[in-house]
């Protein structure tokens, strides 16, 4: 066969030129742009840090993933989630474990976290209004100034929000699927702000594909899911809604919006929607 003039040969600067910028600032050094990099030749990158995210749960109901609860005891499921969530986000992860419902056991957490250089505080439960609820108390004798407690959301009202010296704590709601839609919400922003990472597109606009009743005076986050539609994007809202079903969260790959007070939706109707699987943008 006869050699054609340009075969088989790839010639300098297809695929980047000198002085071609590769990487941009805010990207996510994944494999793909790691490898761009070494392509261009650059054997040492100037990187932001991850921020680092300390996470406590807190009961004395809980106990770790592959223990055998007890009478009155339930695993330990929303510290799992809420650190995977925050690795995905690049953050660095300090397990402090399960804290009793006692002020010592708080503290001796909270100061491994501050040991640590923790730029964020996470902690799960006991943030409520209980007699056994001393998370807010306990940080606050400790020196936690505190921004905002309790928000009009539908799940996750008990949220708190403040700063122990230079470590910013964001306490969740105890209930798994409250602690992880407040972690959507508030989390994963002031995580992806840290790490000077853009924000990822979760809000939407889709179809009903069900009826929707009424919405009460909070803002809620209704799990549901997308169907198959030929209009467009089309979402069904799981019948029931109740904080403490990790498996219709599981099920869930949106979270339909209701603002407060809104009407009732008729299948056909628009919705606002987040998706639980998001895309940089």
């Amino acid at each position: 066969m006869a050699a054609e003039p340009g075969a088989n040969i790839r010639a300098a600067g297809q695929d980047f030129r000198e002085g071609q910028t590769l990487l941009h600032r805010g990207c996510l050094l994944e494999a793909r742009s790691l490898s761009l990099a070494a392509a261009g030749g650059h054997g040492q990158l100037s990187v932001y840090r991850r921020p680092r995210v300390a996470v406590l749960a807190t009961g004395d109901e809980l106990v770790p993933p592959g223990t055998l609860p007890g009478p009155g005891q339930i695993s330990a499921s929303a510290g799992i989630a809420i650190q995977s969530l925050a690795r995905t986000n690049a953050a660095a992860i300090r397990d402090l474990g399960i804290a009793r419902d006692d002020e010592a056991s708080i503290r001796a957490a909270v100061d491994k976290a501050c040991a640590w250089d923790a730029d964020v505080l996470i902690t799960i439960g006991g943030a409520s209004v209980g007699d056994r609820d001393l998370v807010g108390p306990t940080l606050q004798a400790m020196g936690m100034s505190l921004d905002f407690w309790k928000i009009a959301m539908r799940p996750g009202k008990p949220l708190m929000v403040g700063n122990l010296g230079n470590m910013k704590v964001l306490g969740l709601p105890g209930n798994p699927v409250s602690a992880y839609v407040c972690a959507l919400i508030f989390a994963e922003p002031l995580i992806r702000a840290l790490g000077h990472l853009p924000p990822l597109k979760r809000l939407q606009t889709a179809i009903a594909a069900t009826p929707i009743g009424p919405n009460g005076p909070r803002r809620h986050y209704m799990r549901g899911r997308f169907v198959s539609a030929t209009e467009g994007p089309m979402v069904e809202v799981f019948e029931n809604q109740d904080s403490s079903l990790v498996s219709k969260l599981a099920e869930a790959d949106c979270l339909i919006v209701r603002q407060p007070h809104e009407p009732a939706v008729e299948p056909g109707e628009p919705l606002a929607v987040m998706k639980i699987d998001a895309q940089t943008g």
